[in-house]
């Protein structure tokens, strides 16, 4: 039997039932989920170690047997804010809500970044985990969330350089500062809810990892990083925070550089949106399950 994520049900003799060995204890019997299930949240939590571990395991696997190692995640985003300060910064004239373009534009390269990376190896964490499927029973929420978990190491080197800019352009944080956990968090369940989707569909549809690329690239022109968003108008800049990233990236600038608007009910929208992927993205990912090791 090939279950992905099984429903596991404790017997115990009835008396003069079964005839049961001396010492014999409560059996597991273990079932494949039918229908939809429970998240069953409890489980992975007492599976949080394996959830440290498989983290810990993808931190060294990415930067394994490369010449620059970590130092990609300060590469990236870096490239990216040089080719868009020229291009959109000082070619087009794209306005910057009056902060110095390339740190309007690293300013959310940042967040961003944390989310391309963390849906590329999401999307992808139960197929490169295929063997570990068939052999192993544990919590598979386990290996999209460890894949997301490890890009918040490439987001805090990419941070340590917006640090290091915002002294250069003489930027210090204002007292909303204190919202970037939030907003971090906001990042972490967007990226989280979309590749939850996007792992389970990988398992049957193999072209998932080939539209990962492309759905980043429209996204990334989908959300204001090289533009600021009050080019538009309300009601659509509220409406255009239904794209979860919207909001953190708004946010993000809000509190680091000090962009004069806050993005309050753009992040309330965003927030929302980004609650409904991950609900939904769980309960489809644990719907599921029950195929995961047969197919993967």
């Amino acid at each position: 039997m090939g279950a992905g994520h099984p429903d596991v049900e404790h017997l115990t003799a009835s008396p003069g039932a079964v005839s049961w060995p001396a010492g014999a204890t409560a059996v597991s019997v273990i079932r494949p989920s039918r229908g939809w299930v429970s998240l069953q949240l409890g489980e992975l939590w007492a599976h949080r170690e394996l959830v440290y571990f498989f983290t810990w395991r993808d931190i060294k696997v990415r930067y394994k047997q490369t010449l620059l190692g970590a130092s990609w995640a300060v590469l990236q985003p870096t490239f990216t804010m040089v080719i868009f300060s020229l291009f959109f910064g000082r070619l087009a004239r794209v306005p910057s809500d009056g902060v110095p373009y390339p740190l309007f534009a690293f300013a959310a390269l940042v967040p961003w970044t944390l989310f391309a990376n963390g849906l590329t190896h999401g999307s992808n964490s139960l197929v490169e985990s295929a063997g570990l499927l068939k052999k192993v029973f544990f919590p598979r929420l386990a290996l999209p969330i460890a894949s997301v978990g490890a890009s918040v190491v490439d987001f805090l080197f990419a941070f340590g350089v917006l640090l290091i800019m915002m002294l250069y352009y003489g930027r210090t944080p204002t007292v909303a500062v204190v919202w970037l956990p939030l907003l971090l968090l906001l990042a972490l369940i967007t990226v989280l809810g979309v590749s939850l989707w996007l792992a389970a569909i990988n398992v049957q549809y193999r072209d998932v990892r080939y539209a990962v690329p492309f759905i980043t690239q429209l996204w990334l022109f989908a959300t204001p990083i090289a533009y600021p968003s009050s080019l538009l108008s309300q009601p659509w800049r509220t409406v255009f925070g239904l794209n979860p990233m919207v909001g953190v990236v708004e946010g993000f600038r809000w509190a680091l550089v000090g962009t004069a608007t806050a993005p309050g009910p753009t992040v309330l929208v965003s927030a929302a949106a980004a609650a409904l992927l991950l609900v939904s993205g769980a309960f489809y990912f644990r719907r599921m399950e029950r195929v995961f090791a047969d197919i993967a």
